[in-house]
């Protein structure tokens, strides 16, 4: 098989992925169901989802899942009930994604680092085709937690492929020639397997997990998912800075607009791409660890 090296190589004495969501630190917080105040257009989403009318039973059932997925693992998104937030809908490039499908109707999308799979669910109640989707994350606990979270495990047959990202078994850092067809997506068992197949990625809270090193690592990997193919679309957002650096105790690295344009220049190259990144204020009236006020940054890069 011919491989093509893409990644830059590891600095020398380091081993271990840059990962800022360490246990020690989120154990510590306790569950608070007062973060939980979901807005109308939430309100109407989960209860179209979960057939949860009575807003009282349906935050009580919210709630249920959540303490369940934050024995799983105490991360801050689910901490803070992100998952009701209907993200990837607010974001600039979602509707250039439900063109995109439109014109190219075998269009997968991926959703890598999604949790309970709620962003993709949203896209399914906005049109895009359940069956050109495939989601992933590293714990699959909370995959099935999504299907308890919505009460939908035999409704919403999306496949999901449980793996690290960094783990070159799961996705590799080399692109590897294939031969045949492109497996049916509930085939898939590895991210490998759909290098150069996927036209839209979303990818939301994810990059901000990581110290710079390995946020440029993850940049290039995914860059072997993404088809060439002009109009093909990664998307998402996190958090960030205005001027660039560790955003936490934790070492996770906060790009600023600037930055993060440069980076995907460098990993696909000036020229064939579009990217686009600004910053949107949150509210972090729960959450105040980072040492400069946060920042979410919104951003998409297109094939050109």
């Amino acid at each position: 098989m011919a491989a093509t090296a893409i990644l830059p190589q590891t600095a020398p004495g380091k081993t271990e992925r840059g990962d800022s969501t360490g246990r020690h630190f989120y154990e510590k917080m306790p569950l608070d169901k007062d973060i939980l105040n979901l807005d109308p257009d939430e309100k109407a989403f989960f209860k179209q989802t979960t057939k949860i009318e009575d807003e009282t039973e349906l935050n009580a059932h919210i709630c249920v899942v959540q303490e369940e997925a934050y024995k799983v693992f105490p991360c801050p998104c689910i901490r803070n009930f992100n998952f009701t937030k209907l993200k990837i809908s607010r974001l600039n490039a979602y509707p250039q994604m439900l063109e995109l499908v439109k014109t190219r109707p075998d269009a997968i999308y991926l959703d890598i680092g999604c949790c309970f799979g709620n962003d993709a669910r949203k896209a399914v109640v906005d049109g895009y085709p359940m069956q050109n989707i495939i989601c992933s994350d590293l714990r699959a606990q909370y995959w099935e937690l999504g299907h308890e979270l919505f009460r939908d495990t035999d409704t919403f047959r999306v496949p999901f492929i449980a793996g690290d990202a960094f783990d070159p078994a799961f996705l590799s850092p080399t692109l590897v020639e294939k031969h045949g067809p492109r497996p049916a997506l509930n085939q898939v068992k590895t991210l490998n397997e759909l290098q150069g197949e996927i036209s839209v990625i979303h990818a939301s809270s994810f990059f901000h997990l990581f110290d710079e090193e390995h946020q440029e690592k993850l940049a290039y990997l995914t860059a072997t998912l993404l088809s060439k193919k002009p109009g093909s679309l990664m998307f998402g957002s996190h958090g960030g800075m205005a001027v660039p650096g560790t955003r936490n105790e934790r070492g996770a690295y906060g790009h600023s607009p600037e930055s993060w344009t440069q980076l995907w220049e460098t990993v696909l190259g000036k020229g064939k791409c579009q990217v686009k990144a600004e910053f949107r204020s949150l509210r972090r009236a729960h959450w105040q660890d980072e040492k400069n006020p946060h920042q979410a940054m919104m951003w998409s890069v297109t094939i050109i």
